[in-house]
């Protein structure tokens, strides 16, 4: 299926669409502040689904490598890593232009803000392990076991830790009556755009990750190493 077309040209075109069409849908005017502002909706957001997903299927290469020892399924483990934390990168990014217009600011400490840089540190970790290591099989063994416990990370720091504290953030425990943008929000319109993103960003990121896994049996080709 990888290796198909379709899957790709979808990806272009839901995101066109949701490049084009994000801009001009009816969106709900919940607070004077937010205005316009609540279209970083659909980039924000789609940002962190398509990161969980791309480092989970990371986590389930780990796992692979873990149990049959193919250098392949490191392969594919890293490329993952890699665009799932490009992805939280831009969710960051974003995040912190949205935060500027609604909160004054773009790091304000939040507890959700927090909790993802320091997810996403955790994972940085996990390249500064790989490029300290110079043999391969040790190298891939223990960038597995990390990848593992740096996923499992991802639920205390993101989805935990910052619901038991207040925050600005909608979704934390103080967020109630916080004028910001969360699914209970969304409107019919607008859910026409949000799912073709989540959808559109996360076939992108599957797209330059299997680009990557190429590049990088190549060059174990040329090493000798496949």
């Amino acid at each position: 299926m990888l290796r198909a077309k379709w899957w790709k040209v979808l990806s272009f075109v839901l995101l066109l669409y949701t490049c084009t069409y994000g801009f001009l849908v009816k969106i709900p005017k919940l607070d004077d502040r937010m205005k316009e502002s609540i279209r970083n909706f659909f980039f924000h957001v789609p940002m962190w689904f398509g990161m969980m997903i791309l480092l989970f299927v990371s986590l389930v290469y780990a796992v692979k490598y873990l149990r049959s020892g193919n250098i392949i399924h490191d392969v594919y483990s890293y490329a993952y890593a890699s665009m799932g934390l490009v992805f939280g990168t831009l969710g960051i990014i974003t995040g912190a232009f949205w935060a500027n217009y609604q909160w004054g600011s773009p790091w304000v400490g939040d507890p959700k803000q927090n909790g993802a840089a320091i997810a996403l540190l955790i994972y940085f970790a996990y390249f500064v392990l790989r490029g300290s290591l110079i043999d391969t099989e040790k190298r891939a063994r223990l960038s597995a076991v990390y990848n593992i416990f740096s996923f499992f990370m991802l639920f205390p720091t993101l989805w935990i830790l910052p619901r038991l504290t207040e925050s600005l953030h909608p979704g934390g425990q103080g967020s109630e009556g916080n004028p910001g943008m969360n699914g209970k929000d969304m409107t019919a319109s607008m859910r026409t755009v949000f799912y073709p993103a989540v959808i559109g960003w996360t076939l992108l990121g599957v797209w330059i990750s299997t680009l990557k896994v190429r590049l990088q049996l190549l060059q174990l080709k040329k090493e000798g190493l496949l």
